[in-house]
């Protein structure tokens, strides 16, 4: 058993505190963080709550198979993982650019790891250990466990379980999944047996051995035609909930099928607790920050974790693939404590950075029976409109705040992992709007109504333009109440499916009437598992089968980015050539709508022409005027 401190790094510290093979080898993208906001550590920690060895191959050198030897062989299995993120999304921008900075290296460094993270260290892996189990698990696998999209190469790529030659996908958050896993093979099940666990995915060549199953289309098939690939998604979709799931298998040639279990079940509240009560150390392995701090922890550092999982299902999130729909929380007495400790700590200035998750204010299943049934296959909880069978009730999450403000040491407790606006307006007490805005908001609150025009916005499954006005409405009036001067920072997206350039303009055109230019603003990136990048990949939505305009061209997409940020004057060749395109000319102008002036010589031509058409007016006054006087006298002479 260990004994002390932080989970070992190196054959020394293992040698040190423990003897014989660890159970499990764990190689890791990231620097090794033993902080509950960091999947590596919940799963380490849970494991060795368990009696189970660990020890840790942080961020090893990829180019040389020795840098995965370091402990030798695990006596039950390599565990492996990029990390808290993709590593493609964590190594490349939207446009493909490659970033200057790793949040979860230390110092920031970037090239630390490689590109497709898990593929590489599962081959190198078993470049050596033929034999050994391999246990793919963290965001980058669970998303990619069945045949998907790939932005990165413009391509429809396999499950990345054959690809990596692992044995096992352990998807989701993986709680459950991991420690059943430990438990098959510790006690002599070989991996290859391991077919019955929940929130797992496998590889057979068997299919009369599968029951209760439903088979997507094959993936020779799916390559050549996009509308098989909506469709599939689709039912994967409709397969997300740990209550009314099925299985799923793929086939792949003549015999093999990639098979994935239905999800695990939620965690309950006594099992959150325990899990986020483990002895974590809270910080980097010291032996990592020899090498710099690590970014990612200061975001995260005094911080709560209260919830996961999210049924606001947003159709560019990934979240309802990997974390589910179904609220899983923490109590208030786990928070209570984590907190108090966390007043503790050398570094802590009175301030709790956030108490969240996916959505802040989702602290309960969206309604009873969610509890008992799951979530609803057909439907979704906010979108369109709320639910009838919505349970809206903050009551619980204002009086956590209430008790962490409380705390001796805090001086402030602010949420900052987003809230759901169009909950909070579904709520009929509209007490949390009022603490939100009195103790939890410092001068700016973040939201994300990513769109304004109500034809993108049902394509993201986010709520319409009008209910984000009256949330800013009530929000400006709550604070003028309060006698308070705090603003709405928007969220806003560009290039989303759906978005031409009319719908781009029309965002651009709210921003003109808000009097504000967003300093950062996110173009659409297709990442795994998610409508949005099925709806990228195949022109088509998948829960409707309708087709979808789509938004791929570099330069299009940089003028939709563009026409957000239309102050800016280095955008200005772009927006004018939008608003051209788009049959705006209108907005090219003087006037107090238009978003741009002219060029220079368009304001001299229409300076010129407008004089010309001034001393015409002139001339032709004279004129009528001469010919007056001309009628005048004409008619005298007559008389």
């Amino acid at each position: 058993m260990k004994r002390s401190g932080f989970l070992p790094v190196t054959r020394e510290e293992w040698e040190r505190d423990y003897e014989g093979q660890p159970d499990f080898v764990y190689v890791i993208g990231d620097a090794y963080v033993d902080h509950p906001s960091f999947g590596p550590a919940i799963i380490s920690r849970l494991l060795e709550s368990r009696g189970y060895t660990v020890a840790v191959i942080s961020q090893p050198d990829w180019r040389r198979k020795e840098s995965v030897q370091v402990f030798g062989e695990p006596r039950l299995a390599f565990l492996v993982s990029s990390g808290n993120m993709d590593s493609m999304v964590n190594h490349y921008t939207v446009s493909k650019k490659r970033r200057s900075r790793d949040a979860y290296t230390p110092g920031g460094v970037m090239g630390m790891r490689p590109d497709r993270a898990v593929i590489v260290y599962s081959n190198l892996i078993r470049q050596t250990y033929k034999k050994t189990p391999v246990i793919l698990g963290g965001i980058e696998a669970s998303l990619r466990r069945l045949a998907h999209y790939d932005y990165w190469s413009d391509s429809f790529r396999r499950s990345i379980l054959l690809d990596s030659g692992a044995d096992l996908i352990s998807y989701g958050m993986g709680e459950r999944s991991i420690v059943e896993i430990a438990e098959g093979l510790n006690s002599g099940i070989e991996v290859r047996d391991l077919t019955f666990i929940d929130g797992t995915v496998y590889r057979t060549s068997r299919p009369e051995a599968l029951y209760d199953t439903i088979y997507l289309a094959d993936y020779e098939s799916m390559c050549g035609d996009k509308r098989l690939r909506a469709e599939s998604f689709r039912t994967q979709y409709e397969n997300t909930d740990p209550f009314s799931g099925k299985r799923l298998a793929e086939r792949y040639g003549e015999q093999l099928y990639v098979v994935q279990n239905p999800p695990a079940k939620p965690l309950s509240r006594t099992e959150m607790d325990d899990i986020y009560g483990l002895p974590y150390m809270r910080a980097g392995h010291p032996h990592i920050l020899t090498q710099g701090e690590v970014p990612a922890i200061s975001e995260v550092q005094y911080s709560l974790v209260s919830s996961r999982g999210c049924f606001g299902a947003c159709s560019f999130c990934a979240l309802t693939f990997h974390q589910g729909r179904i609220i899983q929380s923490r109590s208030q007495e786990s928070l209570i404590k984590e907190a108090k400790e966390m007043t503790g700590e050398p570094g802590f200035k009175g301030y709790i950075h956030d108490v969240g998750g996916p959505t802040a204010n989702f602290r309960q299943p969206a309604c009873k029976k969610q509890e008992l049934h799951g979530a609803c296959k057909d439907r979704q909880c906010l979108y369109p409109k709320p639910c009838k069978n919505l349970v809206a009730d903050h009551r619980d999450y204002r009086e956590l705040l209430k008790k962490l403000r409380e705390i001796p040491g805090v001086k402030k407790v602010f949420v900052r992992s987003g809230i759901r606006f169009d909950y909070v307006l579904a709520d009929p007490d509209s007490s949390f709007l009022e603490d939100l805005c009195t103790y939890h908001v410092s001068g700016q609150l973040k939201v994300a109504p990513e769109h304004v025009s109500d034809k993108v916005l049902s394509r993201m499954g986010k709520p319409s333009r009008a209910v984000y006005e009256r949330f800013c409405r009530e929000y400006r009036q709550m604070n003028e109440r309060l006698g308070k001067k705090q603003y709405l920072v928007p969220y806003l997206m560009s290039s989303h499916p759906g978005s031409g350039l009319k719908e781009a303009i029309e965002l651009a055109e709210y921003c003109r009437d808000l009097g504000y230019m967003p300093e950062q603003v996110q173009d659409f990136y297709p990442t795994p598992s998610t409508i949005s990048t099925c709806m990228y990949d195949t022109g088509i939505d998948p829960r409707t089968m309708e087709e979808v305009y789509v938004p791929r061209n570099p330069h299009e997409k940089a003028m939709q980015r563009a026409l957000i940020q239309y102050r800016d004057p280095k955008n200005y060749e772009l927006v004018r050539e939008a608003l051209i395109k788009g049959g705006r000319r209108d907005l090219i102008g003087f006037g107090p709508k238009c978003l741009i002036r002219p060029k220079d010589g368009e304001r001299r031509q229409s300076m010129g022409e407008s004089n010309t058409g001034k001393r015409r007016g002139e001339q032709n006054g004279k004129g009528r005027k001469k010919t007056i006087r001309n009628v005048h006298r004409s008619s005298k002479a007559k008389k």
